[in-house]
């Protein structure tokens, strides 16, 4: 993004596997969920931890920018404006995977003729719509000139806020209210999504603005960058602390989780987990723990990127390990339903554990998706901060340190 001949050349390559994506959709359109490596044992994969994933990066992102205008954090604002644009575009792809999971995606409109209002997944499809919205008009009155627009902003901002934390807690109660499956019914699900969503989305605002920074569209202050990884190191240490009040609950003897917990950690997902634990969360606690680390921005920007990286590990293990041994009795098992299994006859057909791995079908379309995300990164932000203010006011600033004091 340097130059103008590496911008076209990013996203040319952005492009095809764009292209590539929606070939490998409209295959598995043609020829159905057959093609992706989900069955009857585990009927969620790649496309829904994706859809966790990038709630999560929407939800931090929006977080940061709506708490700049309701705590009157002058720092905040500077960033607010690209970090409601990396919020809009990772809601949008989010919002793709549930449709690509869906499969029959030409029967979408019955959501709005058949509705069930007791049921979590529609509670989230009605959030998501929300929080789009939300983030739409945000960023309407954020680059509108008339009279009173940002005095509007102020006002979105209270009321993106709790939508934005709301977004993330209804996304965990589709799994924290699944009484059938011990790996996701706790009550502390809903908060580890959101503060999952805190440092996953930071983290990734962090490395949006160190790139857009040396690409010279958006100049964003070291010591500005310094702060966030503070809050950062902060976020990480309550995520891990919620992660170890589960993990303990689960352990404790006589506790009716402890078979999950040996799936977790040292099971089929156990690498996932602990790559969570140690490169995710003790890493760039580490990192980031000290002041003298967060002023060097190599190491912040590796410290967001195991972050990233981390949090995407710990979807993949909170997803699947529930899928691992399926919740029958008086059975031989289920009827796996996978491709291989479609064809064979007598006891094979049964299977009494879960497997799965996604196939090219399901990376193809996931690889596409994101590249689709971050071309339309690139193009709002080269578009929308071009001409952005990139300092805040006298009057912002003093109000900022009068609220400071406050505190």
């Amino acid at each position: 993004m340097g130059t103008s001949t590496k911008f076209k050349a990013v996203a040319g390559v952005l492009g095809a596997l764009t292209v590539a994506g929606i070939a490998a959709w409209i295959y598995q359109l043609m020829n159905g969920l057959g093609v992706t490596g989900m069955n009857n044992g585990t009927s969620w994969g790649l496309y829904i931890t994706c859809f966790m994933f990038f709630v999560g990066l929407s939800a931090g992102g929006l977080i940061v920018a709506s708490s700049a205008s309701v705590f009157h954090v002058a720092e905040y604002k500077k960033v607010a404006l690209p970090a409601v644009i990396l919020s809009t575009v990772c809601i949008c792809c989010a919002g793709m995977f549930v449709l690509i999971d869906l499969g029959g995606i030409q029967r979408v409109w019955r959501i709005v003729t058949g509705p069930n209002p007791a049921s979590p997944l529609f509670w989230d499809i009605c959030v998501i719509t929300l929080y789009l919205v939300i983030n739409v008009v945000y960023l309407y009155f954020m680059k509108s000139k008339k009279p009173g627009a940002q005095d509007k902003v102020a006002i979105v901002s209270r009321f993106a806020l709790p939508v934005a934390i709301l977004v993330h807690s209804v996304t965990a109660w589709i799994f924290g209210l699944e009484m059938a499956k011990e790996g996701w019914y706790s009550a502390i699900m809903a908060p580890l999504f959101v503060v999952s969503a805190m440092d996953s989305g930071l983290a990734l605002l962090l490395l949006s603005l160190m790139g857009l920074n040396k690409s010279g569209t958006f100049k964003v202050e070291k010591k500005l960058i310094s702060n966030l990884a503070g809050l950062l190191a902060a976020c990480i240490a309550v995520d891990g602390f919620f992660v170890g009040c589960e993990a303990l609950t689960m352990a404790y003897p006589g506790a009716a989780g402890a078979e999950m917990l040996a799936i977790m950690a040292t099971g089929a997902t156990a690498p996932f987990f602990w790559f969570e634990i140690v490169v995710g969360v003790l890493v760039p606690f580490c990192i980031l723990v000290f002041a003298r680390n967060r002023a060097r921005m190599g190491l912040v920007a590796a410290a967001s990127v195991c972050v990233v990286v981390g949090v995407f590990f710990k979807r993949v293990w909170l997803l699947l390990t529930s899928f691992v041994v399926p919740n029958v009795a008086g059975a031989p098992g289920i009827i796996s339903g996978s491709s291989s299994a479609a064809h064979a006859g007598g006891v094979d057909v049964w299977a009494i554990t879960s497997s799965y791995a996604p196939t090219w079908v399901e990376i193809t379309v996931a690889v596409g998706v994101v590249s689709l995300g971050v071309l339309a990164f690139m193009l709002l932000s080269k578009k929308l901060l071009s001409k952005a203010p990139q300092s805040v006011s006298a009057g912002e600033a003093a109000e900022g340190g009068i609220a400071a004091k406050a505190v």
